[in-house]
């Protein structure tokens, strides 16, 4: 017979692994935002997708995998979006605070949550992200709203992170973790050019080294291996529910970290958007699988 004590601790210590999973997440955003002003985002999302390659290929090592051609194009498209949605938010967060750039990239699982589900209900959850979007639009002069270029940057991140989703699940039902090994290797390929033509020589600044290495591990190494292990220990639904407050999560990150203060309607903006993503998560049909963040 289980005992109580060791039933409550299989409940909370997922739980911990993956809250402390989105605090790295964050802690690494906050950490590359002090590289914008030496090689801009572009040579921060390049060096942290070169050194993430790096980690995860010495892991990984996904060589091993055999893949067929139309594998590899899954892979292919896999490793862009996941480049395109790193680059996208690090454009973002340059002149977005860094809550409300997640709360805008997360309208893009929230919307394979819901084109999967398709119910009557999910006009609420829709309503509740569409207040939060219309919550961070400039109304005035004098207007707490965002940077619309920025805003933009963020839901074109959005828009990659629902390819991600997508595509990463047809990648990893043939190869498993695998499959990220390879994908961050194509979007290192995929945005390098972008850094090198931005930054330049900037990039092999030796100060900034140990910096890309902190945001690779932070961002990517530790955080992917702390939610793999939580999602084989909590259910998809529980899972995907606790993934929806890292909107709030980054927003507490980025006034620890950045000193990034927050209006009254951007919180209540936030909060409208993680309601609309737990109410999707909690309604969404039992066949959609849950999808581990990556910014």
């Amino acid at each position: 017979m289980t005992s109580p004590h060791r039933s409550l601790a299989s409940i909370v210590y997922p739980v911990a692994l993956l809250l402390i999973a989105m605090a790295s997440i964050q802690s690494g955003a906050s950490l590359a935002k002090s590289m914008f002003p030496v090689i801009g985002a572009q040579g921060t999302t390049t060096l942290r997708l070169i050194f993430a390659s790096i980690i995860m290929l010495l892991l990984l090592r996904p060589w091993r995998a055999k893949l067929t051609a139309q594998s590899l194009r899954t892979v292919v498209v896999y490793g862009m979006a996941l480049g395109g949605m790193n680059f996208l938010f690090y454009m973002s967060v340059r002149t977005t605070p860094l809550g409300i750039a997640v709360a805008l990239e997360f309208t893009g699982p929230l919307a394979v949550a819901i084109y999967t589900s398709r119910r009557a209900i999910d006009f609420l959850w829709i309503a509740l992200a569409v207040l939060g979007l219309f919550l961070l639009i400039p109304t005035g002069a004098t207007s707490t709203g965002i940077d619309l270029v920025g805003a933009g940057y963020a839901l074109g991140a959005g828009v990659c992170w629902a390819l991600y989703i997508l595509f990463g699940q047809k990648a990893g039902a043939d190869h498993g973790v695998q499959t990220a090994a390879l994908g961050v290797v194509i979007a290192a390929l995929f945005i390098a050019p972008f850094g090198i033509i931005h930054a330049g020589t900037a990039l092999l600044t030796p100060s900034l080294i140990p910096v890309a290495i902190g945001v690779a591990i932070l961002s990517t190494a530790l955080p992917y291996t702390l939610e793999m292990i939580a999602l084989t220990r909590l259910p998809a639904r529980t899972f995907g529910t606790l993934m929806s407050i890292e909107p709030a999560v980054a927003a507490l990150s980025g006034f620890i970290f950045l000193q990034e203060y927050l209006s009254f309607p951007q919180w209540a903006a936030i909060a409208c958007i993680i309601l609309a993503s737990v109410g999707a998560t909690l309604t969404m049909n039992n066949t959609v699988k849950p999808v581990v963040a990556a910014d």
